[in-house]
Order: C-alpha cells, then sequence, then structure tokens
C-alpha cells in the first residue's frame, strides 16, 4: 500500500505536467477553430499542434510554397508556428493586395565610380587568361565594391563575404523569442550591429568634417549629410542620426547580395544555355563594335540582353520570398477574409530559360511592379526604391561580361553545373562558378572606364 502510494505521488507532477500541456493543446486547437469560423479565411493545408504548416515549408520554402499552390490554390492561409500567414501565389492576386504608386524621381544621378568598378572587374577577369577564375567570388567582390562605393565613397574588397540567412524560431513564435538568446544569435546580431554602428559613426564624422577634401561626386552618405534636415527647419521630417544610419545600412544590405545574385544565376544560364549566350553575345558586339568599353547609351539598344535580365529576375528572382507584409485591416481578396496582422499560370514552360518571352508584344513586361507575373523587387510603395540604380548597374556590368567567350574548365559541361539554391532572404546558388574567360577583344589597359 505505501508503495502505490509512493507510485501515485511521484505520478502526480507528470499529471501536473500532462494536464497544463493538454490546456494549451486545447487553447492552441479552440483558437485555430474560431478563427477559421469567424472568416471565411482561405484553403488550408493540414496543420500539426503548435507548429502549425512550419514542417511543410522544407529546406525550400519557395518550392515549397509552390507545391502547395498547385494542391490548394494561389491564395493559401498557413499557420507558421504563432504567425498566422496568408501566401499569395498569383500574379492577378498580387496586384489587388499592392497599392500602385508612381515614384517620381527628378532625376537618378549617374554614378562613374559603377563604370570605374565594372572596369576593374573586366581587367581582373581579362588577367586571369588563360587560367581558371572563380567567377563567383570575383562577382560578389565586384558588387560589394560598387555599393560601398556609391553608399561610403571607398572600396571595401578587404571586407570578405556575408550571407543575409533566412527565418529563425523566435520568428515564428514571438512568446518564445528567447530561443535566440538561447541560440546565440541574439550576440552575434548584437555583435554585428554594434562594428556596424562603429563604421557609420567613424564614416558620418568623415564626411561631416568641413575640412574633409571634397571629391568632385557625392556618395550616399556625402547627400544624406548635406540635407541635413533637421538643421534647416523640415521639423515635418526630422532626419537623425540614427535614421542617416539605418538608410545607409538598407542600401548596402539590400543591393549588395541582390546585385551579386543576379549577375551569378544570369552567368550560370547563360553557360548552360549556349544559344542564349551567342544571342546577346552578338547583339553587345553589334552595338559596341570595336570600343570595348560599353556606354550607357548602349543599354537603350541592347534590347535581347534587356530580355535576358528579365529572364532571369523571372527564374531566379534574389528574394524568391519576398519580405513579409503585415495586414493593418481587415481585408477581402479573391472572396476570402484575410484578418488584420496576418504562379506557373503566366508563364508558358515556367521551367525553362527563354529570353524570347519577353521580346515581341511581350518587351514592354518589366519588373518595377506594374506587372505582377514578375515582381522580384516587390511593388507598390515598399518596393525595392533602388531598382532603377541595381537594374542599371547589372545591365552595364552584363553586357560588358558578354565581351568575353567564355568556357568551362577542360573535362566539365554544362551539365556538371550544380544549380542547387541555398536559401536564405536571399537566394544564391550553393555552388561557386568556375570559369575560362577569354576577351574577345585585347586588352587595352589603356581603355578609359570613366567614358
Amino acid at each position: 500500500m505505501a508503495f502505490l502510494s509512493w507510485r501515485m505521488e511521484s505520478f502526480q507532477p507528470f499529471l501536473l505536467l500532462a494536464s497544463i500541456l493538454l490546456a494549451v493543446l486545447l487553447s492552441f486547437f479552440m483558437k485555430l477553430k474560431s478563427g477559421k469560423r469567424k472568416f471565411n479565411l482561405p484553403p488550408d493545408p493540414p496543420k500539426l499542434p503548435i507548429i502549425g504548416n512550419l514542417h511543410q515549408l522544407g529546406n525550400m520554402p519557395h518550392l515549397s510554397l509552390q507545391c502547395l499552390a498547385k494542391n490548394f490554390g494561389s491564395i493559401i492561409f498557413l499557420q507558421l508556428g504563432e504567425v498566422p500567414t496568408v501566401v499569395i501565389s498569383s500574379a492577378r492576386l498580387a496586384k489587388e493586395i499592392c497599392i500602385l504608386e508612381l515614384l517620381s524621381a527628378k532625376r537618378v544621378q549617374s554614378y562613374s565610380f559603377v563604370r570605374e568598378e565594372v572596369a576593374r572587374l573586366i581587367c581582373r577577369v581579362a588577367e586571369s587568361y588563360p587560367s581558371t577564375t572563380n567567377l563567383s567570388k570575383v562577382l560578389g567582390l565586384y558588387a560589394n565594391d560598387v555599393l560601398c562605393g556609391v553608399t561610403f565613397g571607398r572600396n571595401f574588397s578587404a571586407g570578405g563575404e556575408y550571407n543575409l540567412h533566412g527565418f529563425s524560431v523566435g520568428d515564428f513564435f514571438p512568446s518564445m523569442e528567447f530561443i535566440h538568446s538561447l541560440t546565440g544569435m541574439k550576440s552575434r546580431l548584437q555583435d554585428t550591429f554594434q562594428r556596424f554602428d562603429k563604421l557609420f559613426d567613424q564614416l558620418l564624422t568623415e564626411h561631416g568634417n568641413p575640412e574633409r577634401e571634397k571629391e568632385e561626386r557625392m556618395d550616399l552618405v556625402d547627400v544624406l549629410v548635406l540635407l541635413d534636415i533637421q538643421k534647416n527647419g523640415y521639423d515635418e521630417m526630422p532626419l537623425t542620426t540614427d535614421n542617416i544610419k539605418a538608410i545607409i545600412l538598407d542600401m548596402f544590405a539590400g543591393g549588395t547580395d541582390t546585385t551579386f545574385i543576379a549577375l551569378d544565376w544570369g552567368m550560370t544560364e547563360l553557360i548552360m544555355n549556349p544559344k542564349v549566350m551567342e544571342k546577346a553575345q552578338a547583339e553587345v558586339r553589334r552595338i559596341v563594335g570595336d570600343r570595348r568599353v560599353v556606354l550607357e547609351s548602349d543599354l537603350l539598344q541592347l534590347h535581347y540582353m534587356k530580355a535576358v535580365i528579365k529572364e532571369i529576375y523571372r527564374l531566379h528572382p534574389p528574394a524568391p520570398v519576398l519580405l513579409p507584409r503585415e495586414s493593418m485591416e481587415k481585408v477581402n481578396i479573391d472572396g476570402y477574409n484575410i484578418p488584420a496582422k496576418t504562379h506557373p499560370e503566366s508563364w508558358e514552360n515556367p521551367d525553362v530559360f527563354e529570353p524570347e518571352r519577353f521580346m515581341g508584344s511581350r518587351s514592354t513586361v518589366d519588373f518595377k511592379g506594374q506587372h505582377f507575373e514578375l515582381i522580384p523587387f516587390g511593388a507598390g510603395r515598399r518596393s525595392c526604391p533602388a531598382i532603377t540604380f541595381g537594374t542599371a548597374s547589372i545591365e552595364l556590368t552584363l553586357a560588358q561580361l558578354l565581351s568575353f567567350d567564355w568556357e568551362l574548365p577542360p573535362g566539365f559541361t554544362a551539365k556538371d553545373l550544380d544549380m542547387t539554391e541555398a536559401f536564405g532572404i536571399t537566394m544564391h546558388r550553393i555552388a561557386n562558378l568556375i570559369v575560362i574567360a577569354k576577351p574577345h577583344f585585347p586588352l587595352d589597359h589603356n581603355d578609359n572606364p570613366k567614358i
């Protein structure tokens, strides 16, 4: 009897824990059921307790979402942990939920710094011949230097590489944000923030020094410091030091990875598709001729190359899962009620790299938010503000790269290229692109990159 009493007493903590867990699960299910009854929500795949649909995202969420869209429709409701999420996979529906706004920039300044970096990139690639070159690494350093030059006014090639990683458990379970501390992510983020903050303080001090030697061109920090809105009475839109730092960080973090990804995927696809490569090369060489240096005025005539870039963005958008948006109030989309806070049909042969789809009558399709079957930069007021600059720099760089004849190392064919994607906030290739770049024209070190 004493033994039975001891067993019962030792069993009580377990019963208490089980009761609490059962209550949590019941509460979770009741919340889901009540939400489903209260709103006419879009179709939703079966969920698991606690984690909801998180297990269905897999290592490549954009591909998993594509499969879910095929089975459940172009608008689906997912419960990602504690975060209710509506996923839109249709160009028509995307247009319905985005607010179109015509951005009116007075002018887009032409940065000679970009042309200088392009010339430096071309020299670096050309000098590697006849050996192989790690084009992925070279393009990564180039993208880094361009953004640093435009933003900070200096070159940071020695700064190394960085990645924008994907989502964390704490993102989907706000009540469990302490997980960031347990995994060490919080301390790493704080350390990174402190290093960025120190760098930005140094840059602002240098640019704000009245005795600093002024250069002909102004970088982004120069412009922001020059505005000095607070001291000129624009109280309706104060610009603090922290605001300036945030703008600089957005420009740097948002532009470096996306520029590199577009160029890296683009060159990989061109090597995988030699007929497309030959057609793009022929166009560039016909327009540019023996001049070797691609001018900004040449870009207006490179219609096929522009189609190639659109196809790169269509097949390999830098951010395939666009940054999440939170609905401010209840809305109705395609007959479904979307509570607050919370596709292949557009293309023929969607998995085939085919720039011709953007020629002829479809040449007017762009990626600036007006055509919702192609929105690699988002749309509306929260679309990427640097679309114009980013696109121009990619066009100029790709056109110049097409002046080379590209080959794979001996013994390798296009079928040997690893097209595996590495998922994060941005989507890059998991393998480096190792190639041989043979200059089509003799390299002339006297070419003036500042033309």
